[in-house]
């Protein structure tokens, strides 16, 4: 072979060479490495609380909280970014909810030193907002570990992207029907049920729940709760941090009523969680 030969061959070996160590990953690996968004919709609420600088510097160095209401959940939002929502509007929000990015990353210990991890809030936020310098990652993941370890079931979302729900001519709000003041429990008379007599009402609901992370122990836990006249929970009446995680969506009793007419109970639920293995 002469030297023409030898030095066309190594060229093309380099070549291929390099095509397969190219930094560029495949459709497969890149698929793989994107993150999966949560997207939540419904009214904001804008409070102006005492967060102190630990949640300012992760909410932009805002000194408002901004939540969602989804159904009887209450997402409180975190910004990259400065954004100045209006407190009462309807807002579809696409982001990472942060607790649950948390615990598909898991945690081998289970639970046992501490929740969350501080690796697992570094992940998250870098997961979700690219392009933040070292300290400023270090300082969020900092912070949301302290947050989500003071009130592991409030949900904490940070935010890639929010915009108002538009409204449409036939009364809807980006697809969800508006429901009148009565479908909404407003104006509808509460009554308060004795637990035992709201069991025996119940049509669906999850008979166990798998205890979180932060509390792999278990046991059973009284939620109050108030049923709207539709016999779906309307709203959660207790800060136990355990009530908060119960999918109460999935709950659904008799529609309650008092002389024929649509009430509202308040009522308590007990929930049991079976421990971690």
């Amino acid at each position: 072979m002469n030297r023409n030969a030898r030095m066309f061959c190594f060229l093309v070996f380099t070549l291929a060479v390099w095509s397969g160590c190219s930094s560029k990953p495949s459709a497969d690996e890149a698929k793989k490495a994107a993150v999966a968004l949560d997207r939540i919709q419904g009214k904001a609420q804008v409070l102006i609380e005492g967060g102190g600088a630990m949640d300012s510097a992760l909410n932009a160095g805002s000194t408002s909280s901004v939540y969602i209401w989804e159904g009887a959940r209450r997402y409180r939002l975190f910004f990259k970014t400065p954004y100045e929502a209006t407190h009462g509007d309807e807002y579809i929000v696409e982001g990472i909810y942060a607790q649950r990015v948390i615990d598909d990353i898991g945690d081998p210990e289970q639970g046992k030193n501490g929740y969350p991890l501080l690796s697992s809030c570094d992940r998250v936020v870098r997961m979700v907002w690219s392009g933040l310098a070292f300290d400023a990652i270090d300082l969020n993941a900092q912070v949301l570990r302290t947050r989500v370890n003071r009130y592991p079931a409030r949900p904490v979302f940070l935010v890639t992207r929010i915009q108002r729900a538009k409204s449409t001519e036939s009364g809807t709000v980006s697809g969800i029907e508006k429901k009148d003041d009565t479908a909404k429990g407003k104006n509808v008379p509460e009554v308060s049920v004795a637990a035992d007599r709201q069991r025996a009402l119940l049509i669906e609901g999850p008979p166990v729940q798998t205890a979180p992370l932060w509390d792999p122990k278990g046991g059973t836990v009284n939620c109050r709760v108030t049923i709207g006249p539709d016999g779906k929970i309307a709203q959660l009446d207790t800060g136990k941090q355990l009530c908060e995680i119960v999918p109460w969506s999935q709950y659904r009793y008799h529609p309650p009523v008092q002389g024929g007419h649509p009430v509202k109970v308040s009522t308590e639920v007990e929930v049991r969680f079976e421990p971690r293995k």
